[in-house]
């Protein structure tokens, strides 16, 4: 699952990605758009480079250094046990509030989390945070990789920056490019907009998954796409919007009858051009891909957030392969015997195509480079990725968002949190942000936001469960226009200094319940406070 070694430069990134930024041949305005923000002088910046590794153990997450004091339980999200049938076997649940990192993971080396910006945060205005994060990165970076020999992925969904414009009213990109956009749940914790960020995700299956008879036919990709969605789920049927059965000969919701639908339930094969391809259980199919853009916080002229043009990375995944159940069996007891001995994790090394997780997805990502456009990720800053793409127990084929999708026709779409109830996991009850809140003691993995602590929390230091019952999911996770802003910037100061390796979570001062070191003998997490069960999957009845 995990091997080769980082000898092997994917790229020069002085070639490809830094000089990129020479200035007079930039296209919308970026070497401009980049004098909005403080100068740092070149010797004060990270190196980015692929020929040495400061962290080996990349693929900890920062959140992971949180205390949790033995009671407060943030890590649950990620690590659990389960008693029914999973294409994911880690089972990890044994991690919660534990510290069990080798010798190297002992050491908190994400230390961005220690850097005090607020100097910096007081020195760029409202004015230059706005015009920089409403300034797109996006368009220019397809001829910058062609340019740069680059032979990887090269993102081909045009007016990608536009967001919900780049998409029609089913998610359907308008360019052709086959990338459809969905409505989903974000993540608890970092991907909620309050903690600095906000996101969306696309989805493409390949070729024959959208065709016809040699010819594209949206209900077939449609359909396909369901199917899809439910093997993941692994959910009996869902809704589609309305088709004749007849076009395609096949009795979508299992009624007897060709007539009309307007479900389909979970079959053996796709359909269409597809139809030699079996469901595989909670696996995609061969050939799907996905984009993920993280962004920055938009703040609009009355005060509210929304996902703005400017990317802070572009993240890209494809699946190569599906395995038995056997090699899916296999793949995890040797995860499992590797965290046992304590051994360094390694990853095979694809080059231009990024890493390969071994569990048969190729990962790669793009970031802002000094000036602000985007370039292809160090070895080490795309090591980072692979913890969560790889070794926790939670996610279902290695992914996150799809298991979250507003189910069936009403969550093809872009994303769009306004109105969205706080379904829970389809083991809990009640909201799941309300048992976040409750869970992890506050509105992160760090327990480091006083905006959700005071909006959300009542005096007894308890989430309120009366004021958080009529409130949608934007509202309970959006920040203020201020806190939006402040976190806007101090990221920035993280892009001037190029030091992802360090950490790249937005903050301004350093959260105080994050350790700079830990020690396995550490007290672990008091039973009471340990939660197991708890699913990516939502309930949205």
């Amino acid at each position: 699952m995990k091997t080769g070694v980082m000898s092997a430069v994917c790229f020069s990134i002085a070639s490809l990605a830094l000089s990129a930024c020479d200035g007079s041949d930039h296209a919308s305005g970026l070497a401009a758009d980049a004098k909005l923000l403080p100068e740092v002088a070149e010797d004060k910046r990270t190196e980015v480079n692929d020929d040495r590794l400061m962290n080996a153990e990349a693929t900890i997450p920062s959140q992971c250094y949180t205390d949790t004091q033995a009671v407060h339980n943030p890590c649950y999200t990620c690590h659990q046990v389960y008693k029914d049938e999973r294409f994911n076997r880690l089972t990890d649940g044994g991690l919660q509030g534990s510290y069990m990192f080798s010798e190297v993971g002992e050491t908190n080396h994400w230390t961005n989390l220690f850097v005090d910006r607020s100097d910096w945060v007081a020195a760029v205005s409202d004015k230059q945070i706005d015009e920089y994060v409403n300034t797109e990165n996006y368009s220019q970076l397809p001829e910058r990789l062609k340019q740069g020999d680059w032979q990887g992925f090269i993102p081909d969904l045009a007016d990608y920056h536009l967001g919900a414009d780049a998409f029609d009213h089913q998610g359907l990109a308008r360019d052709g490019s086959g990338w459809v956009a969905f409505n989903y749940k974000p993540f608890p914790g970092t991907f909620w907009p309050t903690n600095g960020s906000t996101d969306d995700v696309v989805i493409r299956l390949s070729e024959k998954f959208r065709t016809l008879d040699g010819e594209f036919n949206r209900d077939v990709y449609f359909i396909n796409l369901t199917l899809a969605e439910l093997s993941l789920k692994d959910e009996p049927e869902a809704t589609i919007n309305s088709v004749d059965e007849r076009t395609f000969n096949t009795d979508l919701d299992m009624n007897g009858v060709l007539d009309t639908a307007t479900k389909v339930v979970r079959r053996s094969h796709y359909i269409g051009d597809a139809s030699d391809v079996a469901l595989t259980f909670q696996q995609l199919p061969t050939g799907t891909e996905f984009m993920h853009s993280v962004r920055y916080v938009g703040v609009d002229s009355e005060g509210a957030t929304f996902i703005p043009p400017r990317m802070k990375e572009l993240r890209y995944m494809v699946k190569v392969n599906t395995f038995s159940q056997g090699d899916i069996q296999n793949k995890y007891d040797n995860e499992r015997k590797e965290k046992f001995l304590g051994l360094l994790p390694k990853f095979i090394n694809r080059f231009d195509n990024g890493f390969d997780n071994g569990m048969g997805w190729f990962v790669q990502g793009y970031i802002e480079d000094y000036d602000g456009a985007l370039r292809p990720q160090s070895f080490e800053e795309r090591l980072a990725c692979m913890g969560c793409h790889s070794a926790i127990g939670t996610t279902i084929d290695n992914t996150f968002s799809l298991a979250r999708k507003v189910p069936g026709a009403e969550g093809w779409g872009y994303i769009d949190t306004r109105g969205m109830k706080d379904a829970p996991s389809i083991t809990e009850q009640g909201g799941e942000i309300y048992n976040y809140f409750r869970t992890a003691g506050g509105g992160s993995e760090f327990r480091s936001n006083p905006e959700i602590v005071e909006r959300w929390f009542d005096q007894s230091g308890q989430p309120d469960a009366e004021k958080m019952a009529d409130a949608d999911v934007y509202t309970l996770i959006s920040p203020s226009p201020e806190r939006a802003r402040a976190l806007n910037k101090a990221y920035t100061h993280i892009v001037r200094h190029q030091s992802f390796i360090k950490g790249r979570d937005a903050t301004v001062s350093p959260p105080v319940h994050v350790k700079t070191s830990v020690e396995n003998h550490t007290p672990p997490l008091q039973d009471d406070s340990l939660y197991f069960g708890w699913d990516i999957r939502l309930n949205w009845q």
